[in-house]
């Protein structure tokens, strides 16, 4: 008996724990997104200096078959995950976005980031998006119904795997 109640009690415990750091992780960080303002690794001012465009990023996937590695770009952020900060989308020059994660899902963003300029740093990659993660990503960016319903068909989009984010305007 005393066993069932001892194991009856780490299972309350663990549940409890596990609740507790789903909800910590229930909403974006908070902050206000102001220059000079980083997340997750940063971005060193010699890698800034070095930032490339998304239009050159893309020119760059092509001609690197479909992946560069270690590559700092600059755009301005157009949307943010709602629910924990965990992807962004950055404007390219011809109205078209791409889509930013943070590495191994370790650091988020405060929703205040969307409107700002930033340098990122990390890996692309020119990737087929399934229907399944696109209606995903789109409930999460609380899109309306209509729209999600409207997926329907896989997209090749850039992806982009941030180690480091700053805002520089």
């Amino acid at each position: 008996m005393k066993f069932k109640a001892i194991l009856f009690a780490a299972a309350v415990s663990i549940s409890t724990l596990a609740f507790a750091q789903e909800t910590k992780k229930a909403s974006p960080p908070a902050g206000n997104a102001i220059v000079g303002d980083t997340y997750g690794a940063g971005v060193a001012s010699s890698v800034e200096s070095k930032a490339i465009s998304a239009e050159k990023l893309g020119k760059k996937l092509k001609k690197d078959n479909k992946k560069v590695e270690n590559v700092a770009i600059k755009g301005k952020v157009t949307d943010v995950c709602e629910k924990k900060g965990c992807w962004l989308t950055i404007q390219t020059e011809d109205d078209s976005q791409f889509f930013v994660k943070m590495k191994d899902y370790a650091f988020f963003v405060p929703t205040a980031l969307k409107g700002k300029n930033v340098v990122l740093e990390g890996n692309a990659e020119r990737k087929v998006i399934s229907i399944d993660e696109q209606k995903h990503y789109a409930e999460d960016a609380k899109k309306p119904q209509s729209e999600i319903d409207a997926i329907n068909k896989p997209k090749e989009e850039i992806r982009f795997v941030a180690n480091g984010i700053k805002v520089v305007n």
